[in-house]
């Protein structure tokens, strides 16, 4: 028997008992799952800088939108608020590096 203690996908317990295995699960309250986000976000980021790939920064933001949602807020506003950032103060496609203001 392998012990996880980690925040999984919805629908893991599901697959995993599909396999024909069985698994033991707990339901945590918000504040205790936004601990173990943080923890799992931590974790996605070392896979993307390891993978560099479209699925590991695709887990990366699933981990943020989660994050959102146990603090209130939906998909849709947090990508509101990104376009807008974007649009007044630009996003990062010309790779600027600041080195000083005078």
């Amino acid at each position: 028997m392998k012990v996880y203690d980690k925040l999984v996908r919805d629908r893991i317990p599901e697959i995993i008992e599909e396999s024909g295995k069985k698994c033991e699960v707990e339901v945590v309250s918000n504040e205790i799952a936004l601990e173990y986000l943080y923890k799992k976000l931590g974790e996605e980021i070392d896979e993307l800088l390891s993978d560099k790939n479209v699925d590991e920064i695709a887990d990366v933001m699933e981990v943020l939108f989660a994050i959102a949602k146990k603090y209130g807020y939906s998909d849709e506003e947090v990508l509101d608020v990104r376009n807008n950032k974007k649009s007044t103060r630009g996003g990062f496609e010309d790779n600027l590096v600041l080195k000083k203001v005078l």
